[in-house]
């Protein structure tokens, strides 16, 4: 018996097909995780490694400076203050609140975040193989990705990095 989807997939558009390929991935990292997480949680958590760089420190100051002179700053870092917190109560990262570095806060991983980090990345790794990724697929996938950077990258260079 065929897939009761095949016929819905076959027809979807290219943009529908990455985000059913997302869910899955998320889906299947989520409910193989050791610790509940939300989607939105991961992406954070990834994003306080990406962060930890310094180059990406450095971005990040060039933000918080011109982010202050905007009228919804505070806002937004007491909503943004609120994500992280959620992530230090798990144990999974430090929020220093005044850093001396340039930043209005800075997030740092614990042992704990790294060792979710890894798992997640383990995870992912898993379901590339369930799903089939070949190298092949994954030449092709680099490639649109390489594509799809630039229209991101440019959005945020003409917004002067602050998103």
């Amino acid at each position: 018996m065929a897939h009761p989807h095949k016929k819905a997939i076959s027809d979807m558009s290219s943009a529908s097909l990455i985000g059913v390929i997302e869910e899955s991935k998320m889906t299947y990292v989520r409910e193989n995780l050791s610790i509940f997480l939300h989607e939105n949680q991961i992406k954070l958590l990834k994003q306080v490694k990406k962060h930890e760089k310094p180059h990406h420190k450095k971005i990040r100051i060039k933000q918080f400076e011109k982010a202050k002179k905007d009228d919804l700053f505070n806002l937004h870092l007491g909503l943004y203050m609120k994500k992280y917190e959620k992530l230090a109560k798990l144990g999974l990262i430090v929020v220093d609140k005044q850093p001396n570095n340039g930043l209005e806060y800075d997030c740092t991983l614990t042992s704990k975040g790294i060792e979710v980090l890894d798992e997640i990345n383990n995870l992912e790794s898993e379901w590339e193989k369930v799903v089939g990724i070949t190298d092949d697929a994954k030449e092709v996938l680099k490639g649109i990705a390489l594509n799809s950077f630039e229209i991101s990258y440019k959005h945020k260079k003409k917004q002067g990095f602050i998103f």
